[in-house]
Parts: structure tokens; sequence; C-alpha cells
């Protein structure tokens, strides 16, 4: 459901919204479903509601419910639209098939200029395919991330590739993202490098000083996420068992934020709950989250994001996956890509808490993502590229290609 009624497309324009005459700002509509969207697109609903050239129009899908509200009210941003998709322990196929047509509904409606995405959700995927449908171009904010299988993560890797596929606007994050779509044949006219909005998000935050670390202790802190599908059942009970392993040793704390996912929350509670070196919280405002960050000495995630965040606050990173679709981050040594075995956690997380030398060498590692103006980077190219017109290569057949390839 809407929280604002629909407006009827054939009465003009909303009564909060500009007339369609003369010189007027681009009605932008920016998708977002999921707290890491929230924190992503943040920076860029901020530069487009500086810029003159732009009305931006939020439509939340509410793709995640509680900690998505929480974040939009801490980062002050208020939806036009909340379609409210969200049901227990939803089917993905079910959860698509709400998107395109509540976002479709919402586009139809109100007729933006360009629609905006971010990253690899199914919000994702389904506001580019609402968008493509209504011939509306499409920017993808975090642009060109790839792990190289299909299948893991799941279902990000597949979603990044159809939304590639729907895309005019590639706003890449690194250098490496941008290089591997035009290697997929994307043109190089619609790939730009902008740095990754998340250390926009993260230096604002920082520079307020908001949030307060949720660590209890003055012992050395080892901040723990933990949620992808692809780590659920036997491999996170497995990873459970090597969390209380590394709780053992005395000069620790392990805090884990635990993902509301009921297939999360009922192994990791049941497994972590009343140690005296384990703080099990619910999931960290984003505020106390960076806090707790910045107040770490050492992640072990299996979160995309995190692997952002966390070496621009000099915090080495132990990514449990088997696949990385940021390899930036372990090539410049701020993170390793150490897999889900539990003797190969329990041995890294000893060896860099024992061994100054490599901890410094992680600690001290360039962060990859950029210099936190990514935002205005988008907002700048996307305004040139409206006032330069179709040659610019607006149109969204000019953008997508009239029909995706035949391996699809």
């Amino acid at each position: 459901m809407s929280r604002l009624p629909l407006p009827d497309p054939a009465a003009g324009a909303t009564p909060d919204r500009p007339q369609h005459h003369g010189h007027r700002p681009l009605h932008a509509a920016v998708i977002l479903g999921t707290r890491p969207e929230a924190v992503k697109l943040a920076p860029v609903l901020r530069a487009l509601e500086e810029s003159t050239d732009f009305a931006p129009l939020l439509v939340n899908t509410g793709q995640h419910r509680e900690m998505l509200d929480q974040m939009l009210a801490r980062l002050q941003l208020t939806p036009h639209h909340d379609l409210a998709v969200m049901k227990d322990r939803q089917q993905l196929s079910d959860l698509t098939g709400r998107l395109v047509e509540g976002i479709g509904r919402v586009l139809r409606a109100e007729g933006p200029d360009l629609v905006i995405v971010q990253g690899d959700t199914t919000s994702t995927l389904c506001g580019a395919l609402a968008a493509f449908y209504e011939r509306i171009p499409v920017a993808h904010v975090e642009a060109g991330l790839r792990s190289g299988v299909l299948d893991n993560p799941f279902p990000e890797e597949l979603n990044r590739l159809l939304v590639s596929r729907l895309t005019r606007w590639h706003f890449a994050p690194t250098e490496r993202a941008g290089a591997r779509l035009r290697s997929e044949g994307v043109p190089a006219d619609n790939v730009y490098v902008t740095g990754n909005t998340v250390i926009d998000n993260l230096l604002w935050v920082r520079r307020r000083a908001a949030g307060r670390s949720a660590f209890r202790t003055g012992l050395r802190g080892i901040l723990v996420t933990l949620h992808r599908r692809e780590n659920q059942g036997d491999r996170m009970r497995a990873m459970a068992a090597t969390l209380l392993r590394l709780a053992r040793r005395s000069d620790v704390e392990i805090l884990l934020p635990v993902h509301r996912s009921p297939a999360v929350r009922d192994v990791l509670v049941t497994a972590l709950r009343d140690q005296p070196n384990i703080t099990l919280t619910d999931p960290l405002d984003y505020f106390d989250f960076t806090a707790s960050l910045a107040a770490s000495d050492l992640v072990l995630t299996d979160s995309g994001g995190v692997q952002e965040e966390a070496p621009s606050l000099d915090k080495p990173v132990l990514v449990l996956r088997t696949t990385t679709e940021r390899p930036e981050v372990v090539t410049a040594g701020a993170a390793r890509l150490v897999g889900t075995d539990p003797d190969a956690i329990h041995a890294a997380a000893n060896g860099l808490l024992d061994d100054p030398a490599l901890y410094r060498s992680m600690a001290e590692a360039p962060s990859p993502f950029g210099d936190g103006r990514a935002a205005q980077r988008i907002t700048t190219r996307l305004a040139e590229d409206f006032a330069a017109g179709p040659a610019a290569g607006i149109a969204v057949g000019a953008a997508a290609g009239d029909a995706l390839p035949a391996r699809w």
C-alpha cells in the first residue's frame, strides 16, 4: 500500500511537484527496500535534493521492514510511496512478482524522467525491470560488481547481471568494476567510475560523531555479521561453533548484531546466548553500528557493505564467504577471503590477533572504495547528460539494447 494517494496521470502534476512547463527539475524515482540500500542511496538523495536540477521521489518497497524503517528515520528520509511487500518467510518468486507490479504502478502514475536503483537486491532488479517496461532510463549505483559464480551469492549475482542489461548509466564504484562492465559489452560512454557512496555516508556519520558502540568491555573487539542465504543452515551452525572457540580467549569480546531473519536467529541465538565473552544484540541502528565498527579491532563478515566500510576505518576484515564481488579489497590487502571452513576461520582470526605485524599490514592497507564524493559525481553526470538531450543517448533503447542476449 502507498502511504500517499497515487496521482491520476491524466490530472497533470501532483500538488507537491513542479508543473511540466519551461525549465523544471528532473523527476528522479529512487527505489530502495533494504537497509544497505538506504545507507548507500542516502548520499545520492541528499545530492539530488541539494541540486536545482532534480526533484527526487523516494519509493520504499518495504523488502526489509523494521530495520529499514529505523534507518530511514535516522537518515531523515521520508518515502513518497511505501509498497509494504514484506511477508513472513516469503519466496523470492512471490516477492519479485509483487515488486514488479507495485513499482510499475507507481512509475505509471508518477512518470519520472529516470529511475535510480542501487546494488543487487530483489528490489534493485524489480525496479530496473519495471522501469524498462515503462521505457524509463535506469541509473545503477554500485554497478559492475561480480563474483563470477552465478548462484553465489544467491540471488544477488544474477540480479547484478540482469540489471546491467537494463541500465543506461552504470555508476561503478571502482576501476575494476568499470572494466568488468566494459568487458561485458557495456558501451564505455555509459560507464562512470565514481567511488562507492557507502564511503560518502560513512564519513557523513563519523563527522557528526553520532551513535554509540555496543561493545560492553574494554577487551579486544571482534565485530561479526552473518546473514547470507548461502551461509544459513549447517554452515552457519559450524561458524557459530567457531565463534564459541574464539570466545574462549580471555582477551576478546565478540559482538554479533543478529539479523532478523528467523533462519539466522534460530541458529545464532540458540548457539551463542548466555556466553560471557559474546554480546548478542538486535540489528544495530546504522549510527550505532558505525560506532561499533570504529571501536572494533577485527571484523568477521559475510556482508558486502561491511567489506567496504571497515577498510575506511582501518579495520582488518575476514570475509566468511567462498567468493566476493569486491576483490579489490582483497587485492589491496585490507581483507582476506577465508571461506566458511570453521578451522580456517579460527586460524585466520587467531593469526591476526596474535601477529602484530600481520595485523598492522592489513589495518594500514589503503581502501579502494573512494573519497566520499561519489554521490556528487553521480548527480553531476546525470544532469550533464540530460542537459545534452537526445545526443547523450538517454533513450531506453540506446541504454539497454533492444533485446536481452540470447544466452538469457
